[in-house]
């Protein structure tokens, strides 16, 4: 079977023969219902019951495309998934990249990128694998229970949802940064991560994926706009805002290394800051439960993160090159006053749509949670309203109070990476693919020793990541607490 799983989904007709008593108990803890079984994970929007305009998804139930009655959660193109791929990903990690690469130096820290895209692509590709497989799952937790039974859906479902709530509320962090820049600290910094927080929770409010990805462009160009003027400022500019006032050679010098040598802190959160550059794996889950041909995932996988990788290369060393030891954290702020306020206003709609994504599937996993298995998953009902609704207030709020607990932004990124990201993004999708393939025909041939090796690799790297990442953020957090050296929890100082 080569890569793909050798588990494969029954065909639609295998389904339809099946007695009603044979929905396993996985199916109807997820909330699959008999009548729901005929659906082929495949379906798209042409694949109607009668010609009624009704598509029967494993996830979402019946959905209506005839009369508006209900949005359309199978609306999403290859390329639009792309787009969503790319921006769940860049944005707030290509920000941390040439501060990593300071602490690791050009070589080590070209390596990591390279090293953990490939292991992270990976991860993404078996995500589509894994839901063309079992179409019944949308999320982590719906993965979590698969393998591990209720506990696994809830403790798998709870890593995943905070680790997407406090990716969100990182980015009320680098809007409020964005805002003091730009008006000279006009207000308290609290009040610009309220002010981002609730035009996050507008944007996210918006129903379904398909309907969003218009953002996502919105977001890609700004984003793109800010890091392509930041590489242009910092090669043009006579002085990095963070160095000393003087003479360049005389009161101060960039230097650059090709090999630093950090100390094992320092060089572990540099690594899981560059892992949570890569980041955007679960929100994966929803791309391909929203797409109308899942099988186009693996092209939109390989066209995203190739065009990710590229990217996260050429602005870490260009940045890192002109800038030295005095990049800023954020690295928008590297290029001097006036372009430190020109690169934010640029990129400043990018980082409320990144924080978009990511508080829209947060609320999207409860949401689906309480409503699954119910007519108002699917139809716009005063209860759909109002859980719909809800569920986007209670994620923004979580992720404001995350955000301003913890307002260091390289030190909440790799806080993030190390015990969040590592477990959503590497250990679980090598698990998934040892889970789907260890009783494949293909046991024991070269290519399946090769990939079950790889996968127990990356596993084990893994579970390393997370325990010395975790360890390392909580030292660099508490030094940082204990020096003055930085705000403190909910300040009201300037983080620009």
């Amino acid at each position: 079977m080569g890569l793909l799983s050798s588990t494969k989904p029954p065909t639609q007709s295998e389904i339809i023969e099946m007695p009603s008593s044979s929905s396993t108990p996985a199916q109807a803890e997820l909330g699959i219902r008999d009548n729901d079984s005929s659906v082929d994970p495949k379906a798209d929007k042409s694949q109607t019951e009668g010609g009624s305009g009704k598509v029967v998804d494993a996830v979402w139930g019946e959905i209506d495309l005839s009369d508006g009655s209900g949005p359309n959660y199978r609306n999403l193109s290859w390329v639009k998934a792309s787009v969503l791929e790319v921006k769940t990903q860049i944005g707030l990690g290509v920000l941390g990249l040439p501060a990593a690469l300071n602490v690791l130096g050009f070589v080590p820290g070209i390596l990591c990128i390279l090293a953990i895209a490939i292991i992270i692509t990976w991860s993404d590709y078996v995500v589509g694998t894994f839901k063309m497989n079992h179409p019944e799952v949308y999320t982590v937790a719906d993965v979590g229970y698969i393998m591990f039974g209720p506990w696994g859906r809830e403790i798998l479902g709870f890593a995943y949802l905070l680790e997407v709530v406090a990716t969100g509320g990182a980015s009320f962090l680098s809007i409020s940064v964005a805002f003091n820049a730009i008006t000279d600290h006009a207000t308290c910094s609290v009040v610009w991560a309220i002010i981002g927080a609730v035009a996050v929770g507008l944007l996210s409010s918006i129903q379904t994926l398909g309907k969003i990805s218009w953002l996502g462009w919105v977001g890609l160009v700004s984003i793109m706009s800010a890091i392509i003027t930041l590489m242009i400022g910092v090669g043009i500019s006579s002085k990095p805002s963070l160095a000393p006032e003087g003479v360049r050679g005389v009161d101060w010098q960039i230097t650059t290394q090709a090999v630093a040598h950090p100390s094992f802190v320092e060089a572990i959160n540099a690594v899981c800051i560059i892992i949570f550059a890569y980041a955007g794996t679960p929100n994966f889950f929803n791309i391909v439960g929203e797409m109308r041909n899942p099988e186009d995932f693996t092209k939109s996988v390989l066209v995203g993160q190739t065009a990710i990788t590229t990217i996260y290369l050429v602005v870490a060393a260009v940045v890192y090159h002109y800038v030295g030891q005095y990049i800023a954290s954020p690295a928008l702020g590297s290029a001097g006053v006036v372009l430190k306020k020109v690169c934010y206003g640029l990129a400043l709609p990018g980082l409320a749509v990144g924080g978009t994504l990511f508080m829209h599937v947060a609320a999207k996993y409860i949401f689906v949670r309480v409503l699954r298995n119910s007519r108002h998953l699917a139809k716009n009902t005063p209860t759909h309203y109002v859980a719909w609704y809800g569920c986007v207030v209670l994620v923004c709020a979580v992720g404001f109070i995350i955000a301003e607990a913890i307002p260091f932004f390289n030190d909440l990124l790799s806080l993030i990476g190390a015990l969040l990201a590592t477990v959503i993004c590497i250990q679980m999708e090598s698990f998934m693919w040892m889970w789907d393939n260890i009783r494949s025909p293909s046991r024991g041939t070269l290519s399946w020793n090769l990939l079950m090796g790889m996968n127990i690799l990356f596993f084990i790297l893994g579970w390393f990541l997370m325990i010395a990442g975790t360890y390392g953020s909580v030292v660099t957090i508490n030094d940082n607490f204990k020096s003055g050296d930085v705000g403190s929890a909910f300040s009201c100082a300037d983080n620009s």
